[in-house]
């Protein structure tokens, strides 16, 4: 296998559709892995997260010139002056991470990538942020490293729940707890005699996106730690990413609203037969409607009419997530140091 390393961002631009199409059938399909969603985190480095960053792009050919597998890194020097290897999309914005590979190039691309990295003195670690704890890519980088002078680390970060999502909404009520259906059926049916109509909307359409963004980080702003999340910097960075998603077809701003007032937003990515739950708001006026519930179930009803199989909570291991029915799994660390 040949090993081409791309450093700029012209030669990455080129690679925008094998890097796609290779997604398609990798071990694992996460919209942060796409070639819009990293150019744009790329293009504003987190929201500002990192700087003085260099690409480190490594692409497996075979010998035909195919691309099998992308390992998407960046370089970047720490506070102690070494040189480290990162994910594209470390480590706060984007929640999954990893190889982009087929299953059964898993292990031969990663030894490849090892083998190449051997020979390259321009690091002295790789720091691999958000790896599933279901990924191949541990146990394979610790099978790998086994003979080396390398020191292989892993560490859990954190929880990241997830519900797959039944067949019918009854089937979905019916697994919460009998407290929390219970509770959820009362403000259903709250919400139903309210004097002002809730409903939903999901807006997909780039000519809506400013507006409607605008509006949800007016509603993210209402807690104060998102409101100190949302530096100039971030909005920028967010923005970026939900017009990605647009232009890719993969966002969904989906909102409750009190008549005509959006009340709860969920910025979501709707994305190999999933919807992955990115960032929420949530108008503290409304409060006694219980938006998060309302939207909640409405998300849960929409994913089941339009056959998603997954809501993916994403990190985080916040009780809500477990009082709608989300199921356990963890991100993990892996750090690899060089001492020679």
């Amino acid at each position: 296998m040949q090993i081409e390393i791309i450093r700029n961002v012209a030669e990455w631009a080129a690679l925008a559709r094998e890097w796609n199409a290779l997604l398609e059938g990798s071990h694992l399909r996460v919209p942060f892995l796409t070639y819009e969603f990293q150019r744009a985190w790329w293009d504003h480095l987190g929201g500002g997260e990192w700087d003085n960053a260099e690409l480190n792009i490594l692409v497996g050919r075979d010998a035909d010139g195919k691309a099998i597998g992308i390992a998407p890194l960046f370089r970047v020097k720490n506070d102690e002056g070494e040189w480290v290897l990162h994910f594209i999309g470390t480590h706060e914005i984007s929640d999954f991470l990893d190889f982009i590979v087929r299953p059964q190039n898993h292990a031969m691309f990663l030894q490849a990538v090892i083998e190449a990295l051997s020979s390259d003195t321009s690091w002295n670690r790789l720091d691999l942020f958000n790896l599933l704890d279901t990924s191949q890519t541990t146990e394979v980088l610790s099978s790998l490293t086994v003979e080396t002078d390398w020191d292989f680390k892993v560490e859990t970060l954190q929880s990241s729940p997830y519900i797959p999502v039944p067949s019918t909404f009854d089937n979905y009520i019916a697994s919460l707890d009998s407290k929390q259906a219970h509770e959820l059926r009362r403000k259903m049916r709250r919400a139903a005699k309210n004097p002002v109509t809730i409903s939903t909307e999901i807006v997909r359409d780039q000519k809506l996106l400013e507006d409607a963004l605008q509006d949800f980080f007016r509603l993210m702003c209402q807690e104060a730690d998102k409101d100190r999340f949302l530096t100039q910097s971030m909005r920028a960075q967010m923005q970026a990413l939900a017009q990605a998603g647009s232009e890719a077809g993969w966002l969904q701003l989906f909102f409750l609203k009190a008549g005509n007032k959006r009340i709860a937003g969920y910025l979501n990515f709707d994305f190999d037969s999933c919807v992955w739950a990115y960032n929420a708001g949530f108008d503290n006026d409304y409060a006694e409607l219980s938006p998060g519930w309302l939207i909640m179930a409405e998300m849960m009803r929409w994913c089941i009419d339009h056959g998603r199989k997954i809501f993916d909570f994403m990190r985080g291991g916040e009780e809500y997530k477990y009082r709608f029915g989300g199921t356990d799994r963890f991100v993990q660390r892996v750090t690899i140091t060089r001492f020679s």
